[in-house]
């Protein structure tokens, strides 16, 4: 009986597996990054694009798919891309070399920063800014709030106002939880110790030293044809036209990601301060991407799609296809040497 039920259970459960991700994940692997990225593209996504930067070599470009779905324009290797989340690397190195420079402190406390937030956020006399870097500081993440998402019919209240009406995830250091509303915050304490827009520190100490010249904060900064396009599974509707902050090149993060990992971003003694990590992914509607450094074949490698769903199936995909390209350029470094 008991093996009649745990049969029946697993058929059941099997019935409910994504079987696309099974597939992706166990047919063989292409011999080239191109073909990978021909076969992700027979997967649903609208276009992608996949930069590799293997030392010793020249920077590689692989597309496919569509920049725009509508004009049946071509993906476009150096096309503008919302890069979300990834971000986030970005402001973890300017509050690192602001750190260094004694403008700010990692061990010092939300509201030595920001004094009026202390009865407003749970522990916030508690929470340091190391724990809001590193997502350790129990402050609720505002993308979490589903009336985020209908924030049109309210556009007075901020990413904070939403994460107000949350409580806290956790009490300081004591777990981890993701929240897009440390790092508000983070840009918000930047812009107060500067006493100007933090964009422009980052500007000046991170974008203009690497000469990131196709790395932007905003669509406001960019010609529009410039940036590929973003869809969302079941609806017509390009969501390029929507702010979702910074914008860049494949290319252009590839540089910054090889600089965060072999230090040359950091100025001398910055590197040890640093409490973020190495590589990240970013979402918003649109719009999915990746980077990664592999120090075993010296490798970045960084894949944009403008295809995503927010029920996690798509992302897997992506996560499941950067995976095989790696392990293709592994393979082909093997066979090489």
């Amino acid at each position: 009986m008991t093996q009649v039920v745990l049969l029946t259970a697993t058929a059941i459960s099997l019935f409910f597996v994504p079987w696309i991700l099974v597939k992706a994940w166990i047919l063989p692997l292409p011999n080239t990054v191109q073909d990978q990225v021909n076969e992700a593209i027979n997967y649903g996504f609208d276009g992608m694009i996949v930069f590799v930067d293997q030392a010793g070599k020249p920077p590689a470009f692989y597309t496919g798919g569509w920049n725009n779905r509508d004009k049946q324009i071509p993906a476009q290797p150096n096309a503008l891309f919302k890069i979300a989340s990834i971000s986030k690397l970005y402001t973890a190195v300017a509050i690192t070399k602001l750190a260094k420079e004694k403008r700010l402190f990692l061990n010092k406390t939300l509201t030595h920063y920001l004094p009026e937030l202390k009865d407003k956020i749970d522990n916030a006399d508690e929470i340091t800014l190391k724990m809001m870097v590193q997502h350790r500081s129990g402050i609720p993440n505002y993308t979490d709030n589903p009336n985020f998402w209908n924030k049109e019919t309210d556009s007075q209240k901020t990413p904070l106002d939403f994460a107000l009406e949350l409580p806290a995830s956790f009490k300081p250091n004591t777990s981890y939880q993701y929240s897009n509303t440390n790092y508000w915050l983070l840009r918000r304490i930047m812009d107060t110790v500067l006493g100007y827009n933090h964009q422009e520190y980052i500007k000046e100490k991170i974008l203009i030293p690497l000469n990131l010249h196709n790395t932007f904060f905003s669509l406001t900064d960019v010609n529009l044809d410039d940036v590929m396009s973003g869809y969302y599974v079941g609806y017509t509707e390009d969501f390029k036209t929507e702010e979702n902050g910074m914008l860049a090149t494949a290319q252009d993060v590839g540089i910054f990601l090889r600089a965060l990992n072999d230090g040359s971003v950091f100025n001398a003694n910055e590197q040890e301060l640093y409490p973020y990590k190495y590589n990240h992914g970013g979402l918003v509607v649109g719009y999915q991407s990746l980077a990664e450094y592999h120090e075993d074949i010296d490798t970045v490698v960084v894949q944009f799609m403008n295809t995503t769903d927010f029920n996690g199936y798509q992302w897997n995909l992506s996560e499941i296809i950067i995976n095989r390209i790696v392990k293709i350029i592994r393979k082909t470094s093997a066979s090489n040497t």
